[in-house]
């Protein structure tokens, strides 16, 4: 009977090509509306680790007091004192310090000229609290923190520029006329949000290239490339620097249990209590300690534009939908000479019921495959609303092409209920007195 309902249900809608064009029309365009506006909303509000973003904590000590921060949040950075008595104190099974530096790699070939990369100095324990991808080697070691050793992990895309692709493993890279021994080659990661480093990025980044110890970068007077607060002017000199009051250094731990996420809390809160009777601080304790997703959600990584296009789309399609509702209505009801007679024959509601929804997911295919069309040129003018670093994360991918065929096919037979309910209350004895 399906085949039997959708052949004459594409019958029907071959009769009236104008009414059927204007049906699928609004269904597409309504879609493609949501659709594109979703794929950026996905993008910039996935979990960009999900494996382990339950299991990853952000630190935050406020160093600031509360007459220089807002609404009782800490700083989104720590300082250098703060993060170094962490390190060691190692209440976390892992736990890495990061900040962006940006690094000249001078390649060996005199001929070429050296090329500016972005670059983070950060804890051995990173590699693994992210899960960051290698092809090559492996990352360095806790020990390689502690002697503060010259040692580099690069890029995939980094190793094709300077060894065309092959084992870079134990050469050397030349960073700002330092050399470095590599020893690892990591496939270009760059999860989005990048959660890391949501305080210098905004959220969303292409990544970087090398990652060098965080001692050695101290050692080497490496100053951050990104943000850089201070309640006060620093003493002069880099040693007075890192002993100042700035914020410009993340904090991240992996922990595995709620009681091993409280000792740390009660331990931050200890050291800010300390710093207070030391007399460095005047305020009481004020820190924070989220999770992947909370530290996303409190920095508010989700671009206020995304959600709003995704509300005034969807109350859009929905627009669409009414529109598509009127025009099913005018449609089915003057087929009522029809239904009667079907219903005389012996027809059920219920089968008028199937014939008609049936003919509007027809309808729903065609706009679907039309909101397919729209959304995929959507996803590329998307640069025209959103910020370039977020619209190139929208794509028409597997799973939206799937969402938008679905949708389209959902909302048209959602649209077709009243029209059909209405045309099933047809009374054949009416119709076959009136014809």
């Amino acid at each position: 009977m399906f085949a039997y309902y959708l052949q004459l249900g594409l019958r029907s809608l071959r009769k009236n090509p104008v009414l059927t064009a204007l049906m699928v029309m609004a269904i597409g365009f309504g879609v493609a509306a949501s659709m594109t506006t979703y794929s950026v909303y996905r993008a910039t509000s996935r979990d960009p680790i999900p494996q382990k973003s339950s299991v990853l904590y952000n630190t935050q000590v406020d160093a600031f007091g509360p007459e220089n921060i807002e609404n009782g949040e800490p700083a989104d950075a720590l300082t250098y004192i703060d993060v170094t008595a962490i390190l060691r104190a190692h209440k976390a099974p892992r736990q890495a310090a990061v900040y962006p530096v940006s690094v000249s790699v001078i390649p060996d070939d005199a001929g070429r000229l050296p090329m500016r990369e972005g670059a983070y100095a950060n804890s051995s324990d990173m590699f693994a609290m992210f899960d960051m991808p290698f092809i090559q080697g492996h990352a360095w070691t806790r020990d390689d923190d502690e002697k503060h050793a010259s040692v580099a992990v690069i890029t995939k895309d980094l190793n094709d520029k300077l060894f065309n692709g092959g084992n870079s493993v134990g050469k050397q890279v030349n960073l700002d006329g330092r050399l470095f021994r590599i020893v690892g080659v990591m496939a270009n990661w760059s999860p989005q949000p990048l959660f890391f480093d949501v305080p210098n990025t905004g959220g969303f980044d292409e990544g970087a290239a090398v990652y060098i110890p965080f001692t050695r970068a101290i050692d080497l007077q490496l100053p951050t490339n990104g943000n850089n607060n201070c309640v006060k002017e620093p003493e002069a000199g880099w040693d007075g620097y890192l002993h100042s009051e700035c914020v410009w250094i993340a904090l991240w731990t992996e922990m595995h249990s709620a009681a091993e996420v409280a000792t740390y809390r009660n331990y931050l809160n200890g050291y800010a209590a300390e710093q207070q009777r030391a007399g460095r601080w005047n305020w009481a304790p004020n820190v924070k300690v989220r999770d992947v997703m909370e530290w996303l959600d409190a920095k508010k990584v989700v671009p206020k534009e995304s959600t709003i296009s995704l509300v005034v789309s969807l109350g859009f399609l929905v627009i669409c939908l009414v529109n598509t509702v009127g025009l099913l209505l005018a449609k089915f009801m003057r087929r009522a000479p029809e239904i009667g007679v079907r219903r005389a024959l012996g027809a059920s509601r219920s089968d008028i019921y199937a014939q008609f929804l049936i003919e509007a997911g027809a309808v729903g295919i065609a706009g679907g495959v039309l909101g397919l069309v729209l959304t995929g040129l959507g996803t590329l003018g998307t640069t025209l609303v959103f910020p370039e670093d977020i619209a190139r994360l929208a794509t028409l991918d597997p799973v939206l092409i799937l969402l938008t065929l679905l949708t389209a096919i959902v909302a048209s037979v959602v649209a077709a209920f009243y029209p059909t309910w209405r045309a099933a209350q047809v009374q054949p004895a009416w119709q076959l007195k009136s014809n």
